[in-house]
């Protein structure tokens, strides 16, 4: 770990003042940044330590919407009755994030914000252009499996790791910011960049901006969820495949659909296909093998990572016959 300077912020306005230093990084939870900092995969010049401005770690499930605070832990986000009673994808997609002493450090903000598990970019030595940009790719020549079938380009294949963001990308969140030019809502579909030929710049956020919370409009869809996940382990392991479910279903008929997919791109990916293979017809288990096939027909997989494509198929089936299972609560 290289030397840096440190800030403690205990206001929003001191933090976003201290972040816009070219160089800063943002602390809350620490679950990633200490990692990344340790093996110098990352050296910020400024640490900015957003861990005890008051007031963000609020879980609000009052009205229309659901509003999580960007330094709830998402073991408190997971383990609410509300959420877990009357909103399963959110609470299955936190509890089956990393393991529980992580959650119970880890933030919703940073997790939204958390870097990729590609080997090569954790390394240190391999090439990676998300690391150090212009040095190449190493996971296009060498091993794959766990990189992406959707969305890659030939300056990156890694795959976002997160659980709840997948699960955030099905429902129409948004995400509330703060930084020098003030406060903004950016919906949560556009928070994550295609890797494209920059694989570096991972989200839209500006220099110095925060986010402070989360906001999820409650929907029938949301009401009847369920997010399934398949790693190498039952554990603390990250997805190979996962999916993020959830049915209207009037009379037997699917009248709306929300189908988002984790493990398999390089930001959450919302699956429109499987979304439309569902929506206005009778609810069967022969169409929600439509739903996975219609969810994978343009993965574009390479020759390691071929069982994303056969397994996201069921994973997709599974959550659907889930969410249905659960009927409306």
């Amino acid at each position: 770990m290289r030397p840096f300077t440190y800030t403690r912020a205990e206001t929003l306005e001191e933090a976003v003042h201290a972040a816009r230093r070219d160089g800063s990084r943002v602390l809350a939870g620490g679950t990633t940044l200490v990692d990344l900092m340790r093996t110098d995969v990352v050296s910020p010049d400024h640490v900015v330590d957003i861990g005890r401005i008051a007031g963000l770690d609020r879980i609000e499930h009052d009205g229309p919407v659901l509003r999580f605070g960007a330094l709830a832990k998402m073991a408190d986000v997971a383990a609410d009755p509300v959420v877990r009673d009357e909103y399963p994808v959110l609470a299955e997609s936190l509890r089956r994030a990393a393991s529980q002493q992580l959650r119970n450090m880890a933030t919703i903000g940073g997790n939204l914000l958390q870097r990729t598990r590609c080997p090569y970019f954790r390394d240190g030595v391999s090439p990676c252009n998300k690391r150090t940009p212009g040095s190449g790719c190493g996971a296009l020549t060498g091993p794959h499996r766990e990189h992406a079938v959707f969305g890659g380009s030939d300056a990156c294949i890694a795959v976002y790791p997160g659980d709840f963001g997948t699960a955030l990308a099905a429902f129409d969140a948004t995400v509330d910011l703060i930084g020098v030019e003030g406060a903004r809502a950016l919906p949560f579909a556009e928070l994550h960049t295609d890797v494209l030929d920059r694989p570096e710049v991972e989200t839209t956020l500006r220099q110095g901006e925060l986010i402070t919370g989360v906001t999820v409009p409650v929907t029938p869809v949301l009401r009847r969820s369920a997010y399934i996940k398949v790693g190498d382990r039952a554990g603390y392991s990250f997805a190979i495949a996962s999916a993020a479910v959830g049915l209207d279903i009037r009379d037997g008929v699917v009248v709306d659909a929300r189908v988002a997919l984790g493990g398999v791109a390089p930001r959450p990916w919302r699956s429109t296909a499987a979304e439309e293979a569902l929506v206005g017809k009778p609810f069967s288990t022969d169409l929600v093998k439509e739903a996975g096939v219609a969810a994978f027909a343009d993965a574009e997989p390479r020759k390691d990572n071929l069982v994303k494509v056969a397994l996201g198929k069921r994973v997709v089936e599974q959550a659907c016959l889930t969410a249905y299972s659960r009927g409306e609560l």
